[in-house]
């Protein structure tokens, strides 16, 4: 019996959800994921393969003066090959963790390849963090290997353990990864010899951005992102030789969502566009001269982009896309009217692939994030019970269910490295608990409501801060906002929010009322905002916002029987009693 081609198992569910890329409901009721057989290795089985010989250029990178650096499948392909071998000839070998710690640059990619094709363990990290975090990322990860830019080596002087050292450029101490990439490097680029490594082997592991407690360390196999992104390519509607351009910062799952696996999964090209500040119009020009048919970017990119001129219209884009936090149904109304594109909403998380979106072709309803894509168990449960909850109005918390024939869906993690406390807390009851809740309507549509720990009571009313926010940032004084339960002698708690201030207004009283009035006319009597203070937003390292250090400075503030002194209230303005 013929044992069957795991790269063309692969490419047949690839290729079915290319062609059912507009029939969701087909999509959802003919795709599975590909059992790959005993031995897999992404790098290896899908991207050598399709990258052999091939011109297509897989990574495009622009950098802000125009300096631009292209690298085709092909040398992509012969590049990490090179690399890989200079690696293991420094040690690094099947299941090591490897800190990959670099920024929007080519030798990212060829690490992440190279790291692969050794059976090796990726350990994505942003450069923002600083000793103390790397200290933990070190200790928890059980890092034997770390790769960074010489720039960067300094923060390592007071990160302890026995590791090998890479550097991109000459550090002292470090062994420069150039040697092995650049001219007169390792002569060797042909095929490597297939790691060995199996379906549950592990590949990733990611540190969370600690949005409301300590990161968690999420551990993924070879299947659940390679495998589990075919979901992500679907979702985004990459086809091949699409130009993506994805906004995230390296070392967030989303980058690896959408500028390594989805993108190379499709045989598009990763396009990035390297900034210092971000620049509406210099990004705009980028998408329009460099023919990106594909766009996504999370939802503060694009409250600034709808603030720009759009008037030159979206040049080659066919696909936009939001991702990291819910879409406000402003931004999706402003992009319509202004490109006719219907920009897309989607749901996931670093423990796993895209697993909800509002897929091409397929009607968007605003401010929801769409249905369950294909392959992907999604449930509603109570909370409060357990109970699963099913038709329109429903509302309940986004649970995976494990208990189908595969027990753990392939997109999910395997659980949270080193804490199985909190894996078995994730896990419990037979279900995946992602801590967001959403309500239901009656076509199947999700719609986001908060994080289980964000929604609170107001006067006994249940308030989701995100319905405040998007009413809050219709309001054109509003670049950003954040709702907070301020406690309350009468109410029990109080909305309040935190407010940047867009462009060309000031954080004034009259600006307040401006913004107070605003929600007043579109928010109903029990959901009102009656307080407001400006200011910057409390975020993490990759941008998400920290509602729980405000709502800790309101709680401290209650304690203290303070007002906060820039803080403006509905009762200290006569026309918004009531």
């Amino acid at each position: 019996m013929t044992t069957p081609d795991p790269h063309e198992t692969y490419r047949a569910a690839r290729d079915l959800l290319l062609e059912l890329s507009t029939d969701r409901d087909r999509a959802v009721a003919e795709f599975r994921f590909p059992d790959v057989g005993p031995l897999w290795c992404w790098a290896v089985d899908w991207f050598d393969r399709v990258a052999l010989d091939s011109d297509r250029p897989a990574l495009v990178i622009v950098e802000e003066d125009g300096t631009t650096s292209e690298t085709s499948y092909d040398d992509m392909r012969r590049r990490s090959n090179r690399l890989a071998r200079w690696l293991a000839e420094r040690g690094v070998g099947r299941g090591d963790s490897v800190i990959v710690m670099l920024g929007n640059q080519v030798e990212l990619w060829e690490s992440m390849l190279a790291v692969m094709k050794l059976g090796a363990v990726v350990m994505p990290t942003t450069t923002a963090v600083g000793p103390a975090d790397l200290r933990d990322r070190v200790e928890r990860g059980e890092a034997r290997h770390v790769i960074t830019n010489a720039a960067e080596v300094g923060k390592f002087e007071e990160v302890p353990g026995d590791y090998t050292r890479i550097s991109v450029g000459p550090a002292d101490g470090w062994d420069d990864l150039r040697t092995a990439t650049g001219a007169g490097g390792a002569a060797d680029d042909g095929p490597l010899p297939h790691p060995g490594t199996g379906p549950q082997d592990r590949l990733l592991l990611y540190f969370t951005s600690g949005t409301t407690s300590r990161p968690k360390l999420v551990e993924h196999t070879q299947v659940s992102y390679p495998v589990g992104h075919l979901t992500t390519m679907y979702w985004l509607g990459l086809r091949p030789g699409d130009v993506h351009l994805n906004i995230s910062s390296p070392g967030w799952a989303k980058h690896a969502w959408s500028c390594f696996f989805a993108p190379w999964i499709a045989e598009a090209t990763v396009f990035l566009y390297n900034y210092t500040r971000f620049d509406a119009p210099a990004l705009l020009e980028q998408l329009r001269s460099r023919d990106v048919t594909t766009f996504c970017a999370p939802p503060t990119v694009w409250r600034m982009l709808i603030k720009a001129d759009l008037s030159e219209g979206p040049g080659s884009l066919r696909e936009v896309i939001g991702a990291g936090e819910p879409l406000n149904p402003e931004v999706i109304s402003q992009v319509r009217a202004r490109w006719g594109l219907t920009l897309r909403d989607g749901f996931g998380q670093t423990e796993m692939t895209a697993v909800v979106g509002n897929s091409p072709g397929q009607p968007v309803k605003p401010g929801s994030m769409g249905r369950p894509l294909p392959g992907v168990p999604v449930v509603l449960v109570d909370p409060a019970t357990g109970a699963r909850v099913e038709g329109a109005g429903a509302e309940g918390e986004i649970c995976l269910d494990l208990t189908g024939p595969t027990r753990r869906p392939v997109p999910l993690m395997v659980g949270y490295h080193g804490d199985a406390e909190r894996t078995d807390e994730a896990m419990a009851d037979g279900l995946y608990h992602t801590g967001d809740v959403a309500s239901l309507d009656e076509d199947g549509y999700i719609t986001y409501v908060g994080r289980t720990d964000d929604v609170f009571k107001a006067s006994d009313y249940k308030v989701s801060p995100f319905e405040l926010e998007s009413v809050l940032i219709e309001h054109p004084a509003v670049a950003e906002a954040a709702v907070v339960p301020a406690p309350d002698a009468v109410r029990l708690a109080v909305p309040k929010a935190y407010v940047v201030v867009a462009p060309d207004w000031e954080p004034t009283r009259e600006t307040a009322y401006a913004i107070l009035k605003h929600a007043r006319e579109h928010l109903p009597p029990y959901l009102r905002v009656r307080r407001l203070e400006f200011g910057e937003l409390p975020k993490t390292i990759s941008g998400k916002i920290r509602r729980v250090e405000l709502r800790g400075r309101e709680d401290d503030l209650a304690r203290a029987a303070e007002v906060a002194s820039g803080e403006f209230r509905d009762d200290m303005f006569p026309e918004l009693r009531g």
